[in-house]
């Protein structure tokens, strides 16, 4: 970790239960909320930048979905993971009230509140991903088996799932 970057909520987390990672800082745009330009900036490919969502189900109940940086979450299919009717994005005034962090630096550690999340199963595809540290301009990179294990030390959880939409050629 730069000396420079200070811990995050979600590194506090992480730190609770032993968990390595790097924090990686970068220089944010205002308007700049893509996932891929977040991997160009810290030097990673964008499939292993995963991004954090907050969606509302049928129910009204919230769940995070966290999907690679290039896709598109698909919300029928997150829908059929979280054995709900119809899930959809959260709205954007909903999602600091409800995680304590705002857009472009969301993440499930550390939030406000312990919604389950669903993670699109390309997670488990390479040996570093990166996540939001809970602000914007510093991620998290770390194992996916220790996302997993962080994720699951949430009072919620976290599943895998296929949950992103289908590329057509």
């Amino acid at each position: 970790m730069s000396p420079a970057i200070s811990k995050t909520n979600a590194a506090r987390f992480l730190d609770s239960l032993g968990i390595r990672y790097e924090l990686r800082d970068y220089v944010v745009q205002p308007e700049e909320f893509s996932a891929l330009v977040v991997a160009e900036k810290i030097g990673l490919p964008p499939e292993q930048v995963f991004k954090t969502l907050l969606c509302s189900t049928s129910e009204r109940e919230h769940v995070f979905a966290v999907v690679p940086g290039p896709d598109e979450l698909d919300f029928k299919k997150l829908a059929r993971a979280c054995n709900t009717r119809k899930t959809e994005m959260a709205s954007l005034k909903e999602v600091e009230p409800h995680t304590g962090y705002v857009r472009g630096g969301v993440t499930i550690f550390g939030a406000r509140k312990d919604f389950a999340a669903c993670v699109d199963e390309t997670l488990e595809l390479f040996d570093v991903i990166s996540v939001s540290a809970g602000t914007r301009g510093v991620q998290i990179l770390l194992s996916p088996a220790d996302y997993l294990k962080a994720a699951n030390g949430r009072a919620n959880g976290a599943s895998l799932a296929d949950i992103t939409k289908d590329v057509r050629a």
